[in-house]
């Protein structure tokens, strides 16, 4: 049994190579970790570009025999040296010694065990290595007056100095600065990338005004509408917090975001222009049909064929409120003409319900949808678009004076009931509202028939009729 201490990738090769000119299998070789990462890669920039062919060599320009490996094998096997797992260099020979000794597409079989585990360090390793890039914070310190100098301290989960620091030297050559890791630290004085050890973050000169910058930087990009915190906590781990000045802002703009959103809606923030301004003097249906084809409100109109205007009786006491038009609709310029159309007719005539008697219509009048090749698949309309469309909903509304309304669906229910409406818990309950006595919620047609459950699609069913029933039964 052989006994090797190695320190970085260069020792590793080294050894290797060593190892496979005495033909010394894996089992016979114990590998060691040693604390520090100095020399890692020193060459990296001359072999890489020798590495460019189908296979590359393992030696570094030792007088050992030459041994020729794929060159991907060179490339997994530097990202995997700067992973902390202690058997990473056993990993590795292991599988060298298996491409050498005739496995030479070993690297293109996924599910191997071994070229799986070090694909896994790999992957961390650019993980590591795109998270530092992203979140290096430099301040600035009073080392040289003539020129700007820069200090930054990250605590990475790998050693991934030599592989990141490179990014920092194209990305900022005109400045200089110093990046401090436990384990190493990069320098660039507008030429030259060295490298020293690590320092503490105790080490490291306290915030400056840069930080302040960061701070109202973050807090004026940050959309407490959209918030989502476990993606962010993915995003921005929490183990780098400490070194991240906006994270000391997160807490408190993450327990302002309830009552900052509401306020958004109520002030109607980012909502620049409703159709409001393209509504008729005489707001009878006639005219407001006809003024809705000139609605430029928001972009919907843009990709639309037509705007979809509601349908039926001008004295209907019963009218259904669905969420956008569909394809068909868009086509054909009436609403629920399509699939969901055919549900809700047959729905209608097991209620007892004539269509006729009704008034259909939707809260947003234009399609919204998005392409997947030939096809025109819809897409739910967002708050904006809702909001700057309502002026035509409330139009209709006002002129028709319905006895009772019932609301198809969550985006309709909310249009008239309040955002705080939930359709789940809320169903065929009835409520007042300025535009009707009586105003149902209930499913929409369609989302019953995107059910793939057939039980709880029939169940649906039965609900959705029980409900228009039910709003039919108040005005008999």
């Amino acid at each position: 049994m052989r006994f090797i201490h190695v320190a970085c990738f260069d020792d590793w090769r080294s050894e290797a190579r060593a190892l496979l000119s005495d033909e010394v299998a894996p089992n016979q070789v114990h590998w060691s970790p040693e604390d520090n990462q100095l020399g890692l890669f020193d060459q990296i920039d001359g072999e890489t570009s020798k590495e460019k062919g189908a296979d590359a060599s393992l030696n570094g320009g030792g007088k050992s025999p030459r041994v020729s490996v794929p060159s991907p094998f060179l490339e997994l096997a530097r990202h995997v040296a700067c992973h902390r797992d202690p058997a990473r260099w056993q990993v590795l020979y292991q599988t060298l010694w298996r491409i050498v000794h005739g496995e030479r597409r070993l690297l293109e079989i996924s599910t191997d065990e071994d070229v799986h585990r070090l694909q896994v360090m790999k992957k961390a390793v650019k993980r590591d290595v795109h998270k530092m890039k992203a979140f290096v914070r430099f301040r600035k310190i009073e080392a040289n007056k003539a020129v700007e100098t820069y200090i930054a301290w990250h605590r990475p989960d790998h050693l991934i100095m030599r592989l990141a620091a490179p990014f920092f030297s194209r990305r900022f050559k005109g400045m200089l600065w110093t990046i401090l890791t436990p384990n190493e630290s990069a320098h660039w004085d507008q030429k030259q990338l060295t490298y020293g050890p690590g320092l503490p973050a105790s080490e490291v000169p306290r915030a400056d005004v840069l930080e302040d910058l960061w701070k109202t930087y973050y807090a004026s990009i940050f959309n407490p509408a959209r918030i989502k915190i476990d993606m962010m906590k993915r995003e921005m781990p929490v183990r780098h917090w400490p070194t991240l000045p906006e994270a000391s802002l997160i807490e408190d703009l993450i327990s302002e975001a309830p009552a900052r959103v509401n306020q958004m809606i109520e002030n109607h923030e980012g909502f620049s222009e409703t159709a409001a301004r393209y509504l008729p003097i005489q707001q009878d249906l006639k005219s407001l049909r006809h003024s809705v084809n000139h609605c430029q409100a928001c972009h919907l109109c843009n990709d639309a064929t037509q705007a979809v205007f509601g349908i039926g009786p001008e004295n209907a006491r019963l009218v259904l409120v669905g969420e956008q038009p569909g394809d068909r609709e868009d086509k054909e310029g009436k609403p629920f003409v399509g699939p969901a159309g055919e549900l809700l007719n047959t729905s209608l005539h097991d209620a007892g319900i004539e269509r006729n008697d009704v008034y259909l219509t939707n809260v947003v009048k234009h399609f919204k949808f998005e392409r997947r090749g030939t096809r025109r698949l819809h897409k739910k309309p967002d708050s904006r678009e809702i909001y700057a469309c309502r002026p035509w909903l409330e139009s209709e509304l006002t002129a028709l004076q319905p006895k009772t309304v019932i609301c198809l669906g969550a985006t309709a229910a909310q249009a008239l009931l309040g955002r705080d409406f939930r359709l789940s818990k809320q169903r065929g309950g009835i409520q007042m509202t300025q535009w009707s006595e009586r105003t149902i919620a209930t499913w929409h047609p369609a989302a019953i028939l995107r059910m793939p459950d057939k039980n709880r699609r029939s169940e649906m069913i039965r609900q959705f009729v029980q409900d228009l029933r039910q709003g039919n039964a108040v005005l008999e």
